[in-house]
């Protein structure tokens, strides 16, 4: 019984020593030469997923919204795009209406107008096509509709002269 508990104090005593070894050894290795703005400016700082262009290439679309492919219709052809882009996330339509004045702006689309209520719809324009984004908020989310849709100059008007 005595050997048992002269055993026990032995392996104790080796794994206090073991854990006291690593932490020492732990500190001393992560020292590092370089001063900390040095250290900062070295590394890249992670300021989280970049907004993206999806079906529109000029309308930039925040990421924490993510597509509703079901509520979806785009139509696609080479130079062209058109349709409704249908999205949610957990963001506050302040906070997006904020993004989409700033980056519509930056993308070259003339702002005509917005209502903004519980139901914010913003009217953007470009050379060729118009931009409406409709927003709600209901059930802890945010819902976003980006319609993008041709102009029709007189000259191509056909039936609707």
């Amino acid at each position: 019984m005595a050997i048992i508990r002269q055993r026990k104090k032995i392996l104790a005593f080796i794994g206090i020593g073991a854990v006291f070894f690593l932490i020492i050894s732990g500190c001393a290795g992560g020292k590092s030469k370089k001063s900390s703005s040095e250290l900062q400016a070295a590394t890249p700082k992670d300021e989280g997923p970049s907004p993206l262009y999806y079906d529109f290439g000029d309308v930039l679309i925040p990421n924490e919204l993510s597509v509703n492919k079901r509520e979806s219709f785009v139509y696609k052809t080479p130079g062209f795009s058109a349709g409704v882009l249908a999205l949610s996330g957990r963001v506050a339509a302040s906070t997006l209406i904020a993004f989409f004045e700033n980056n519509m702006q930056k993308d070259n689309w003339r702002t005509i107008s917005s209502f903004k209520s519980p139901r914010t719809v913003m009217l953007f324009q470009k050379e060729s096509r118009w931009c409406i984004i409709n927003m709600s908020e209901k059930d802890f989310k945010t819902y976003v509709e980006v319609w993008v849709a041709p102009t029709i100059n007189e000259a191509e008007a056909g039936l609707l002269k």
